[in-house]
């Protein structure tokens, strides 16, 4: 599994969010657009995806915006991640084959799978509060 775009705009929108948390404050998708540099119109589709996922919380009206549901030191990355992405704990054939196990392996198979166990790994023990303390 290799992260998408869509997936890395996402993250550095819940990691915006996760530096107001404290504040308490919704933040509209304009202002998390200038900070993060993600196009607006796109970051809006994101933003609107994980609130419907209940990441975010969506407050409409002119003072409304967008904060996140949960407290960024109890929310990992793949709370982020599997709203957009969807399927990150599946494992797929690196070399696109319908069917690849250990039982019957692509070339890649042993060494994809080795990195993919190790990403899960680092996206479900990785929080928000890790990547702001580190930003």
């Amino acid at each position: 599994m290799l992260i998408s775009k869509t997936s890395r705009y996402a993250l550095q929108a819940a990691t915006y969010l996760a530096k107001r948390w404290k504040d308490g404050d919704v933040v509209q998708a304009r202002e998390i657009a200038e900070h993060t540099g993600v196009p607006q119109n796109y970051l809006s589709k994101i933003l609107h995806q994980l609130a419907r996922q209940g990441v975010l919380v969506s407050e409409r009206g002119p003072k409304g915006g967008f904060r996140l549901t949960m407290d960024p030191a109890k929310t990992n990355l793949t709370a982020i991640l599997e709203p957009v992405e969807g399927g990150l704990t599946e494992q797929h054939c690196l070399l696109g084959r319908p069917s690849c196990s250990d039982r019957d392996p692509c070339l890649a198979h042993t060494g994809w799978k080795a990195l993919s166990v190790e990403l899960t790994r680092f996206l479900d023990e990785t929080v928000l509060a890790d990547l702001v303390e580190h930003g």
